[in-house]
């Protein structure tokens, strides 16, 4: 796929992956609208990279997304939509009576996951107009294997991983010129993994990896240990689950 002169609209683009996302596309010589919550982090983005169109926009809000479309389509249309906002919460052990893990469960799947289809709802009839056209979406490493510390987190991205492959070969069968790719990155060193230890990449990284999966029509772009992971579960599925979860994090949950 060719992103040159592509107009693409990325979720969560104020900071981290997706501010990184913003930076290469737009190197990429692609036209680049944000959003998200925080209008200071858009602002911030403004000032650093000014050919940058910044809209403040909430995917877990309706009303938002509508009126997000709506700008969208007055400033011409996009060719390319990154599902790149997610959320995670407090690590909570699912066995103990508490509240709060409902709470969180809730929060996590309208992002993460029906935010994503809101989205895509939306802006579907404008991307099956364009001549090339993409929706990306950011699923991870926990979409094939569960997080003991991010029990919904995994859930929501295995959820959002199976419906980026029936939306793949649904557009198929409709005969639709939309590519629908999907982003599976390992830990990635941002302000929601700030408080990690464990082996992370970049944002850099990661988005040399988005963008050389696209312009060579890669449909899954396995990131880093998500492609060692991939195969190893498959043959050694305990394995994998160990390597995600051992057993020094299982003091940090909350009991």
């Amino acid at each position: 796929m060719n992103i040159k002169g592509k107009t693409i609209l990325i979720t969560g683009g104020g900071s981290g992956i997706g501010l990184e996302s913003a930076k290469q596309f737009l190197a990429e010589g692609a036209k680049v609208i944000i959003t998200g919550r925080n209008q200071a982090k858009l602002d911030a983005a403004k000032k650093a990279f000014p050919a940058l169109v910044v809209i403040k926009s909430d995917v877990d809000n309706e009303a938002d997304a509508l009126s997000l479309f709506n700008t969208v389509a007055s400033l011409g249309g996009i060719d390319i939509l990154y599902n790149n906002a997610g959320v995670g919460t407090e690590a909570l052990n699912l066995g103990n009576a508490n509240d709060q893990i409902l709470k969180n469960a809730i929060y996590e799947m309208n992002v993460n996951y029906f935010g994503v289809i809101r989205l895509n709802t939306l802006f579907i009839n404008m991307l099956k107009s364009r001549k090339e056209s993409a929706i990306i979406n950011t699923t991870s490493i926990l979409s094939m294997i569960p997080a003991l510390e991010e029990p919904t987190y995994s859930a929501t991205k295995t959820a959002l991983s199976f419906y980026t492959q029936i939306l793949r070969k649904d557009l198929e069968i409709l005969k639709s010129s939309v590519k629908v790719f999907e982003l599976l990155p390992p830990l990635v060193a941002t302000e929601m993994t700030a408080k990690r230890n464990d082996k992370k990449i970049t944002p850099e990284q990661l988005v040399n990896a988005l963008i050389s999966g696209i312009k060579k029509d890669r449909f899954t772009i396995r990131v880093g240990d998500t492609k060692l992971l991939y195969f190893i579960n498959r043959f050694f599925p305990k394995l994998a689950f160990d390597l995600v979860n051992p057993k020094k994090i299982y003091a940090r949950l909350s009991y």
